[in-house]
């Protein structure tokens, strides 16, 4: 996790930003929510105990200065809601999602499902690909067995 700051320490510095305790307060709640993949009233109702005075509208200008500092992901799960995930690691892709159908349980696959694929569309159609987004759909364990 100390990497982690650092890493958003050096890109705040690069952009003339400080790490003030509120963007700390939010980078802190990400991270420690990481598989919860918050959005951004989830991110302030965490966060309004600790911090009375922090306002709705100050999470969601960190967030802004996260997003454009590429220090976090934004991920949509078509519920409504635009969710974040702290960027660990620039050099890979992002990792997928499995998504309930039934109770909306998020489960992340880490493995990268898609490299022999993004090969394939990278040579027939000259293509270099940056990214990709994998959203699955269906019911987790727990769904199932309450069948």
């Amino acid at each position: 996790m100390n990497d982690v700051y650092e890493i958003i320490l050096q890109k705040l510095k690069e952009q003339g930003y400080k790490l003030t305790p509120q963007r700390k307060a939010v980078i802190d709640t990400i991270l420690n929510n990481d598989h919860k993949h918050l959005n951004t009233e989830e991110i302030y109702d965490a966060l309004k105990e600790q911090y009375p005075k922090m306002g709705l509208a100050t999470v969601y200008r960190t967030l802004i200065v996260l997003d454009e500092l590429s220090v976090i992901s934004k991920i949509n799960f078509d519920d409504g809601y635009i969710r974040y995930e702290i960027i660990t690691d620039s050099s890979h892709h992002r990792h997928h999602h499995l998504i309930c159908n039934r109770c909306g349980k998020v489960i992340e696959v880490m493995e990268d499902l898609l490299d022999d694929l993004e090969k394939i569309v990278e040579q027939k159609y000259e293509f270099k690909i940056i990214d990709h987004n994998l959203k699955i759909y269906g019911l987790c364990k727990e769904c199932l067995d309450d069948q």
